[in-house]
């Protein structure tokens, strides 16, 4: 069934801005970024590492390492009953970010093998967030953490439920602490490169264990990754991040098809094609990422732009503005610094 348009998206980020200030200086980790993320859709966030994915789903749960805090911008979230909420005024331990955290919005850490206690078993971590939400006896917890991580094609679960994390394989404590993630059917999913660090085979079962139960439970997902091919599997639309701030978004057709942005066509030129030659090289993206503390005046990618512009990329910051009515980009290939659409 077809998603009304009309509809409110699931969660909308508007203008986040999260900072952290250190004795060297401000880092701007997430600097202006809006998206929006509907109920039922994949959205896909990209870019390469150090560019603020992470930063921006933890902001959206209020779960930030210090000293980093929001100071700007917000977070509307319509999974409630009611009006939105701006997740981005709630006190980070008040209890009404504490129902949404876990509950309607659930986090699939990056490295499930630092995320669960060492300490505790799997089972005992999962009947816990079971019982943080729901009202029923702990035996009843027990065996829903048992079912939920046979739904994951986690074998014997009866018995997995007693091991410590360090006892599992990387797939293994994956599927665990998506499990987990679902136990209280959240209506959001952040999936924080979920399949960092496992083989092809077990990435691709994870792949499509996440689809599996998004068609099932019809929840939203927003997956964090580098993974251009993950993206163009599983998503439906696709932010592409560069140094804090959203440089491209639209439906994935149309960022793999005809993307916009230099940053996001250096990304698609440097991964493999089908139809690439045998020993052909492959594109890479020249230099790298500035540090956080010496960003270039300007366009933020400029320094690395094969399409740079003395006197306008150097001087003036781009907006994220439309190119058409479902695509975005900022970049002054395509507006001039007043906004105007370039001929």
């Amino acid at each position: 069934m077809a998603t009304d348009t009309k509809a409110e998206p699931l969660i909308s980020v508007r203008n986040l801005k999260t900072y952290f200030p250190t004795d060297e200086g401000l880092v701007k980790a997430v600097d202006g970024v809006t998206f929006a993320v509907e109920a039922g859709k994949t959205l896909g966030i990209v870019g390469e590492s150090g560019c603020g994915k992470s930063v921006t789903a933890r902001s959206i749960l209020r779960i930030l390492d210090r000293p980093g805090r929001i100071v700007d911008g917000e977070i509307f979230w319509n999974g409630s009953d009611g009006d939105a909420v701006d997740l981005a005024q709630l006190p980070t331990n008040g209890e009404e970010i504490r129902s949404i955290r876990g509950q309607d919005i659930s986090l699939v850490f990056q490295e499930p093998m630092t995320s669960f206690s060492p300490v505790h078993t799997v089972g005992n971590q999962m009947i816990e967030a079971i019982l943080l939400h729901q009202d029923i006896s702990r035996q009843e917890g027990k065996q829903l953490a048992i079912d939920l991580l046979a739904q994951v094609g986690v074998p014997e679960p009866d018995q997995r439920i007693d091991t410590y994390a360090y006892q599992l394989s990387g797939g293994l404590r994956q599927r665990a602490m998506i499990a987990m993630a679902l136990s209280n059917n959240p209506k959001l999913l952040i999936a924080d490169e979920p399949t960092t660090a496992l083989d092809v085979t077990t990435q691709a079962q994870i792949l499509d264990l996440m689809r599996g139960l998004q068609s099932q439970h019809g929840m939203a997902i927003m997956l964090i990754t580098h993974n251009l091919g993950v993206v163009a599997e599983m998503c439906d639309d696709v932010v592409v991040m560069y140094l804090g701030r959203v440089v491209e978004q639209g439906p994935v057709d149309e960022i793999f098809h005809a993307p916009k942005h230099p940053y996001t066509q250096a990304l698609l030129r440097s991964i493999p094609s089908i139809r690439s030659q045998g020993r052909e090289k492959l594109e890479s993206i020249v230099g790298s990422i500035p540090h956080p503390l010496n960003r270039p005046s300007g366009c933020p990618f400029r320094t690395r732009c094969s399409a740079f512009m003395p006197g306008t990329c150097d001087i003036h910051v781009p907006e994220l503005l439309a190119i058409t009515d479902v695509h975005e980009a900022s970049c002054f290939l395509h507006h001039d610094p007043d906004g105007n659409p370039v001929a």
